[in-house]
């Protein structure tokens, strides 16, 4: 069930464009993404979740909307996965005409299209290195990615529970779909909340983005718990000039998170979740380990950023990435 002290947005049909969680971030200051034990020893026991073979390009299936205007899910999944050597597989899970920070935009569901869509994949042999979802249009299509999950067993689970922000769900979100969402955490090896989110799917309150490294442990406990194999919880902001990503994993524990921070930009911008999301998933298939892809995807959207600033419209359109998708590239020297 959706936790009572969540309220939807007042916008129809929102995306993932108004995601913010990951915005404004540089790597440029980051703290050393290592564990110590309260004597100062390493830890954490990290390896990458994928081995990026030579000449190879893997296949991920990325299960987002698309949006024709505004920078977003699939907008930014394709180009940015593209770039860091990856063969994007999209599996659109609704069709907006512009992201609904716009007043005026269209929605379609493909629900309906999806189990023949799939169908025709497993008849023509297609085969998936990893299954990276985002936004969902409704409860059924949690049942199509499990049905993915099903289909490539070997794929790797990448899961951006997209639902909300800063304390307020997006207004398709309902009981039924956050409860459906937690089912994907369960089994996820990769789950990627903000804070908002992280509430939801473990049914407690919001308390803001300013959170002790006790109650960051709290919640990635009680996201671990759900089953997911390892975490990456998203902006913690102590009001002193850094935002904060937390990275653990269920062999070691929340007590070992990782803690990376990184300086805060003085604005935001829409898009910056899934643009942090789909940067982080080409640095896994690139052989990054989780904290080094957590680094990567920080500098990248700080850079995205500031490129952004100087486009016309950027406060509706969202982040603007085009110019440093070398960096992705860079993954594969």
């Amino acid at each position: 069930m959706m936790p009572s002290h969540f309220t939807a947005a007042s916008a129809a049909v929102p995306s993932a464009a108004s995601d913010t969680s990951a915005a404004a971030i540089s790597t440029d200051s980051a703290q050393s993404a290592h564990c110590a034990d309260p004597a100062g020893h390493p830890v954490a026991t990290e390896s990458a979740l994928y081995e990026r073979k030579p000449g190879y390009i893997p296949r991920v299936a990325a299960v987002h909307d698309m949006c024709g205007y505004g920078k977003c899910s699939l907008t930014a999944a394709i180009p940015i996965l593209s770039a860091a050597g990856c063969d994007v597989c999209p599996v659109p899970t609704g069709l907006f005409s512009a992201h609904t920070h716009y007043q005026t935009f269209t929605f379609e569901d493909t629900t309906d299209m999806l189990t023949g869509y799939l169908d025709a994949w497993q008849a023509e042999g297609v085969e998936l290195d990893a299954v990276y979802s985002g936004f969902l249009g409704n409860a059924r299509q949690v049942q199509i990615i499990q049905r993915i999950w099903h289909d490539y067993p070997t794929a790797l689970r990448i899961v951006d529970p997209v639902m909300g922000d800063g304390g307020v769900l997006y207004a398709t979100y309902d009981n039924a779909l956050c409860a459906a969402m937690g089912e994907l955490a369960d089994g996820a090896q990769v789950l990627t909340p903000n804070l908002t989110e992280a509430a939801i799917l473990t049914g407690t309150p919001y308390h803001g983005q300013d959170l002790t490294d006790g109650q960051v442990h709290e919640l990635i406990e009680a996201l671990l718990a759900l089953g997911a194999q390892s975490v990456v919880l998203k902006g913690i902001d102590r009001g002193d000039g850094a935002l904060r990503n937390f990275v653990a994993n269920a062999h070691d524990g929340a007590d070992n998170a990782m803690q990376i921070a990184h300086e805060k930009l003085p604005f935001m911008a829409h898009g910056t979740g899934d643009a942090f999301a789909s940067s982080l998933c080409g640095a896994i298939m690139a052989g990054r380990t989780l904290s080094q892809a957590a680094q990567i995807a920080g500098r990248f959207v700080h850079d995205a950023m500031v490129d952004t600033q100087r486009q016309p419209h950027h406060d509706e359109r969202g982040v603007n990435f085009e110019l440093e998708l070398h960096e992705m590239t860079a993954l594969l020297g």
